[in-house]
């Protein structure tokens, strides 16, 4: 099941993060002390700039232009300087150990990976530590089609049918906003705890 995405609430950067598996990617790096929604839209602001969205091209870029890019307003992210450098250090990743073949994170091998494999090799990307990895592993099962063996028990409760607790989970603007309010409720009860 691969669904048309719908997480930026613009048709054209929904369609970049649909259609480029680096795009997402990319997208998930920069959900971080960042609107979702905003963090996604990111990549259309690379590609707008670079004049396509190419991953051979971030890879291969000089560092400090990228980040200039990365900067120039509107910036791709609150602390747009080190979140390029982090998109650069990501391409340049995945271009060396996936021969840039995004995808090959989640297929390459034999046998293909499992769950927990995919998992593990989400975790080992710059950028990405336990929960985004579990993050963009459920995103992955319930929105784009890529369901290894294991796949929702790997994701934690990321993975769970119906939740409304990540970007995993935004289909709709409906959907968007109750996202919103279970991470608003668990960083409440976080601090009351």
């Amino acid at each position: 099941m691969m669904r048309a995405l719908c997480l930026t609430g613009d048709p054209v950067a929904d369609k970049l993060l649909t259609d480029d598996p680096f795009a997402l990617l990319t997208g998930m790096l920069l959900d971080q002390q960042f609107a979702m929604e905003l963090a996604f839209a990111g990549p259309q602001k690379i590609a707008t700039r670079m004049d396509g969205f190419s991953i051979t091209k971030i890879a291969e870029s000089d560092i400090e232009e990228f980040v200039e890019l990365c900067v120039t307003k509107p910036a791709i992210h609150r602390y747009g300087g080190s979140m390029g450098r982090r998109v650069h250090e990501l391409a340049l990743h995945v271009v060396e150990n996936y021969d840039g073949d995004t995808e090959g994170i989640w297929t390459a091998g034999r046998p293909k990976p499992d769950g927990p494999e995919v998992l593990k090799r989400l975790k080992a990307l710059p950028g990405f530590g336990e929960q985004k990895a579990k993050i963009f592993l459920a995103l992955l099962g319930k929105q784009r089609g890529v369901q290894p063996k294991g796949w929702r028990e790997a994701a934690g409760a990321y993975g769970d049918r119906g939740s409304r607790r990540s970007i995993a989970d935004v289909i709709d603007a409906k959907t968007l906003v109750e996202v919103r309010a279970f991470k608003k409720a668990a960083k409440a009860a976080a601090k009351a705890g």
